[in-house]
């Protein structure tokens, strides 16, 4: 704790360098020097205050189990660490590196969404709807810092770990912007929430985070489904007490998932890399020599379904060496039985939509 403390006083000077330049841009903004654009078609933005980690991803990915029946929904991302530039449609058969892991879950989970990434929304959201003039929704995804796009409805996520209230500015802390940035906010979800979360714990924190009369502060958290086995979906993986469990990640944080995990299995090992990292060859024999240093009887490879979609790259060598990789898919359910207001709140915005 001391050394942490010391270093967020060495960087201070820093933080409050990186923050005069992100306050001067969000100044511009309030005064009109700088101006979002508003587009014909409803927009709604999912995003964060802070870099990672919040669960941006299922969070759209519920969104789009919610509207998808009534709407053609397009999501647009920038595709983090893509190896390509520019605007492009997303198909289930690309590759990472194309077109960055997040949008190829979307795409291959969801082929019946029209799934983007492009460096400037502002220039993709009008390409999405020349390409298909159907389009009735567009999803953001990561976008609270980009406002040259001003969205219809502005959903804000904060862990409830390390919410924003609690942390400071980059390199110091995990926010890129000033706490205030919340304000922009039309919702606010404090997301991967403690399962057995009691209501005065999220009294206390909605009193924290001083919510402004127009928000309202939601709780989530993540339902984990059964495994599926990386090669063959069809197979399933039983979490008993009696397994022992090899996570490979490459996600921003950890601690939600191998919470779940260590109360599932007898035991839990992990093996982390750096969020979006790219499974390299000597990353596969790594996983290899770590799996084999497992001694139980009953042990599997668990992963994440955004880890999964870099990990497919070695399907030849996970099949050759009978790897029982397994993905792990999570789905957001929120507290208090607050889904039904969540819902509501977006489909009135959706209803009074006026271009």
């Amino acid at each position: 704790m001391v050394q942490s403390t010391l270093a967020k006083l060495l960087l201070s000077p820093v933080s409050l360098l990186y923050g005069a330049g992100v306050g001067f841009r969000n100044w511009a903004y309030r005064r009109g020097i700088l101006r979002g654009i508003t587009f014909s078609v409803p927009v709604i933005s999912v995003g964060n205050l802070s870099v990672g980690g919040a669960g941006k991803t299922p969070h759209i990915e519920y969104l789009i189990r919610l509207l998808d029946p009534y709407l053609q929904i397009a999501t647009l991302s920038r595709g983090y660490r893509r190896k390509t530039r520019g605007f492009l449609v997303v198909r289930p058969e690309m590759t990472v590196e194309e077109v960055g892991d997040e949008p190829l879950q979307y795409a291959r989970k969801f082929p019946e969404v029209m799934v983007t990434v492009a460096e400037e929304r502002a220039f993709a959201i009008p390409e999405i709807v020349g390409r298909r003039p159907d389009t009735q929704l567009v999803l953001l995804d990561d976008a609270f810092q980009h406002r040259a796009v001003q969205p219809g409805l502005n959903i804000l996520l904060t862990q409830y770990e390390l919410p924003f209230t609690r942390d400071y500015l980059l390199p110091s802390g995990r926010l890129r912007e000033w706490r205030s940035g919340y304000e922009r906010a039309d919702i606010i979800v404090v997301s991967k929430c403690p399962a057995s979360l009691e209501r005065s714990e999220a009294d206390a924190l909605v009193a924290e985070i001083a919510p402004l009369e127009h928000q309202r502060v939601f709780f989530s958290y993540y339902d984990y489904a059964t495994p599926y086995y990386l090669l063959d979906p069809r197979y399933r993986l039983r979490m008993e007490e009696g397994i022992d469990v090899l996570l490979i990640s490459a996600i921003a944080n950890t601690d939600y998932l191998l919470q779940h995990l260590r109360s599932v299995a007898r035991t839990v090992s992990s093996l982390e890399y750096a969020d979006h990292h790219y499974f390299s060859g000597s990353d596969m024999g790594n996983l290899k020599r770590r799996f084999d240093e497992l001694k139980g009887r009953h042990r599997a490879i668990i992963t994440t379904e955004k880890d999964a979609t870099r990990l497919q790259v070695h399907r030849e060598f996970i099949a050759a060496e009978q790897l029982p990789v397994f993905v792990l898919p999570a789905e957001v359910s929120f507290h208090f039985e607050g889904g039904a207001g969540f819902d509501e709140l977006v489909r009135e915005y959706l209803l009074n939509f006026r271009s």
